[in-house]
C-alpha cells in the first residue's frame, strides 16, 4: 500500500510530480454559483486537487471558485480534458487555449485526453507532449484508455502517460489494465468511484461502514487511496464534501481490501471506451 498522511497527501508521478491523491470533481456541477462555491468549500476545507474538462461547461466557474478561495493558485493541482471534437493537433493546441482562458490560469498541474479517438490520439497525444515540453503543462495523461489504446498510443508516443483516469469501482476493477499502468508508471485514477450512487444500495457495503463506522462513501474512497488510485468524488453539497475527504482516521484491513476487489463484475456505469463516439 502506498503511503496515505491526509487530505494534502499525494502520490508521484513518473515525472517527480506530487498529485494530491484526493480531490473534487466537478461533473455536472453548474457553472456559476454551484460550482464556485463547491470549488471554494473544497479548497477552504483543504482539497488540493480540482478536475475538470472543457466538456463539463464550468471551467470559468472552477477559476473563480479557486480564485475566491483562500488558496493561491501554485498550491492547487488543477485538471482540465481535451475533449473528442477537439482532437488533433492543431485543435489540441487551440482546445488547450479555449480552458486555460476559461479558467484564468497560463498553465495546468494536468492536461488529459478526455476520450480515446484511434489514431487522432496520436495526434493529440503530440500536442500534449508539445505543451509539456514548452512548459505550459506540468503533467499530461489520457482518460478512458484501455490496455489495447494504451498500447497503440506508446506505440508512436515520446513520452509516456503521467496518468490514466478510468471507471474505477467495486464493480469494475480491471485488475489487468492497473497492471499494465503500474508496469508503465501510469498513475491509475478513478472517476466514478460510487458507482453513480449504485453503491449505497449494496448491503455488503452497509456492513462494512457499520463495522468501520464510517459512511459507505468513506470505505470505497479508502479502498481506492489504499489500492494506490487517486480519487475525485464529485459533489457540491457542502457536509459531503467534508465527508468525503474524512478517510484518514481508519484503515481498511487486508480482508477487506481483498473482499470489495472480490465484488468485481467488469460493470459499468458509464460509456464503454471502445463504443463511445460522441
Amino acid at each position: 500500500m502506498k503511503k496515505l498522511s491526509d487530505l494534502q497527501g499525494s502520490f508521484e508521478l513518473h515525472n517527480g510530480v506530487q498529485m494530491p491523491y484526493l480531490g473534487l470533481g466537478v461533473y455536472l456541477s453548474k457553472d456559476g454559483e454551484e460550482v464556485i462555491n463547491a470549488v471554494k468549500e473544497a479548497l477552504n476545507h483543504g482539497y488540493r486537487h480540482i478536475d475538470t474538462a472543457a466538456i463539463y461547461e464550468n471551467e470559468e466557474g472552477v477559476g473563480e471558485g479557486i480564485r475566491q478561495s483562500n488558496v493561491p493558485r501554485e498550491d492547487v493541482f488543477l485538471v482540465s480534458k481535451v475533449w473528442n471534437t477537439d482532437q488533433g493537433y492543431e485543435a489540441t493546441l487551440k482546445a488547450f487555449e479555449a480552458s486555460l482562458n476559461r479558467l484564468g490560469t497560463d498553465y495546468l498541474d494536468l492536461y488529459l485526453i478526455h476520450w480515446p479517438k484511434g489514431d487522432l490520439s496520436k495526434d493529440t497525444w503530440r500536442a500534449l507532449e508539445r505543451l509539456y515540453r514548452e512548459k505550459r503543462v506540468r503533467a499530461i495523461g489520457v482518460s478512458n484508455f484501455l490496455k489495447h489504446h494504451l498500447e497503440d498510443l506508446l506505440d508512436t508516443a515520446e513520452i509516456v502517460p503521467m496518468v490514466n483516469q478510468m471507471e474505477f469501482h467495486p464493480y469494475l476493477v480491471q485488475q489487468e489494465l492497473m497492471d499494465f499502468c503500474s508496469s508503465h508508471q501510469i498513475q491509475y485514477e478513478a472517476w466514478s468511484p460510487l458507482m453513480q450512487g449504485n453503491i449505497f444500495d449494496l448491503d455488503i457495503m452497509k456492513d462494512m461502514a457499520a463495522k468501520y463506522n464510517k459512511t459507505i462513501a468513506q470505505i470505497v474512497l479508502r479502498w481506492d487511496l489504499q489500492k494506490g488510485v487517486v480519487t475525485i468524488p464529485k459533489s457540491s453539497k457542502k457536509e459531503r464534501i467534508k465527508t468525503n475527504s474524512e478517510l484518514f482516521d481508519f484503515t481498511l484491513s487486508d480482508e477487506d481490501v481483498k473482499l470489495l476487489d472480490s465484488l468485481d463484475k467488469g460493470k459499468r456505469f458509464g460509456p464503454d471506451p471502445d463504443n463511445f463516439d460522441f
